[in-house]
C-alpha cells in the first residue's frame, strides 16, 4: 500500500453499511483522503455524503469492481450474505488479492466461509465497538482476524475510525471476540439493574446508589446506561434489545461453554428486556 505525498493510501476504498455507525465510519475514511465509493439500497442514506466527492455505486457488483478495500456494516449475516454472494453480489467481480473487510457482527463461521469460497480474496473480520459517536471522533475499537499481510494492508484504514485497532489472529477472530465482549456487556446490564431493584425495594436513594455504582469497585459501561434509564432493562430494550440478543446467540451457537456463568447471565439480561426469537 503506498502512500500520496499527502499522506493518504493509493487504495480504493468501497464501503455499504451507513447506518448510525456506518455512515460516521464511512466519513472519516473519506475526509483521510481515500478514494471512496458507496452504495445503499435506501437513496436516502446517500443524501449525507452528496458534495463529498465520492462516488456511488449502482449495485453490489459495482462497488465491487471499484474496491480494493471493500467495508461491510450491515447489520447481520443474513445483510452480509446478500451484498457479497450471488451473481449480482459484490464478490462477484471484485479483482483477486482484494479485502473484503467485515465490520458487522455476525457468526464465526460466516467469515470462515467466505474465506473458503472465495481463496483469490482477503476476508478481514473487524467488528467494532463504541457506537456513532466514537467512529465520529477516530475511537471506534476495532476488533480483527484475519491473514497478517491483510491486516496490515487495511490497518491504515481502519485506523482513520478505530483507536486502538486490535489484531487477534486469523478470520474469525475479530467475531469471536466483539460476540465475547457483547455477552459480558449483556450480562452486567441485567447484574446491573438488579441491584438497583433490589436497592429501591429496600428503600436506598437510587440517586446515592449510581453515585456508588458509577464510583465504585461495581461500576461498569453497562450499570452507567442503567442508572442513566431510570434503573429498568425495559427502557434500554427498544434501543439495543435485538442486537445485543442476537450477539448472545451467536455465542451459544459458536462458543462450547458447557456450563457459563457468562451465557448463563447474558441470556438472564436478554430475557428481562422480553426479548424474544420472534424480535
Amino acid at each position: 500500500m503506498t502512500k500520496t505525498a499527502e499522506g493518504t493510501a493509493n487504495t480504493r476504498v468501497g464501503f455499504v453499511g451507513l447506518g448510525s455507525q456506518g455512515a460516521p465510519m464511512a466519513r472519516r475514511i473519506i475526509d483521510a483522503g481515500y478514494e471512496t465509493t458507496l452504495w445503499a439500497r435506501r437513496a436516502e442514506s446517500l443524501e449525507p455524503f452528496a458534495g463529498s466527492g465520492t462516488g456511488v455505486a449502482t449495485s453490489p457488483s459495482t462497488l465491487g469492481e471499484a474496491s480494493d478495500v471493500l467495508c461491510v456494516c450491515v447489520v447481520d449475516d443474513a445483510g452480509v450474505e446478500a451484498v457479497l454472494r450471488g451473481p449480482d453480489g459484490a464478490l462477484s467481480s471484485m479483482s483477486a488479492g482484494s479485502i473484503v473487510a467485515v465490520h458487522s457482527t455476525v457468526h464465526v463461521d460466516t467469515c470462515r466461509r467466505l474465506a473458503a469460497d472465495f481463496p483469490h480474496l482477503e476476508i478481514v473480520d473487524a467488528p467494532v465497538s463504541g457506537g456513532g459517536h466514537q467512529a465520529a471522533i477516530g475511537e471506534l475499537v476495532v476488533m480483527v482476524g484475519g491473514a497478517d499481510e491483510a491486516v496490515g494492508r487495511c490497518r491504515p484504514i481502519f485506523e482513520t475510525f478505530g483507536d486502538p485497532v486490535l489484531h487477534l489472529g486469523d478470520v474469525g477472530a475479530g467475531q469471536l471476540a466483539k460476540i465475547l465482549n457483547n455477552a459480558l456487556f449483556t450480562a452486567q446490564l441485567g447484574l446491573a439493574a438488579e441491584v438497583f431493584e433490589l436497592a429501591g425495594a429496600r428503600g436506598l436513594d437510587l440517586g446515592a446508589m449510581g453515585r456508588i455504582i458509577g464510583t465504585g469497585s461495581g461500576r461498569s459501561f453497562a450499570a452507567e446506561l442503567v442508572t442513566g434509564a431510570g434503573y429498568s432493562l425495559v427502557d434500554l430494550a427498544p434501543i439495543a434489545g435485538p442486537l445485543l440478543a442476537k450477539d448472545v446467540g451467536l455465542l451459544a451457537d459458536d462458543v462450547e461453554l458447557g456450563d457459563s456463568a457468562l451465557l448463563d447471565a447474558a441470556a438472564a439480561s436478554v430475557r428481562r428486556m422480553g426479548i424474544t426469537d420472534d424480535d
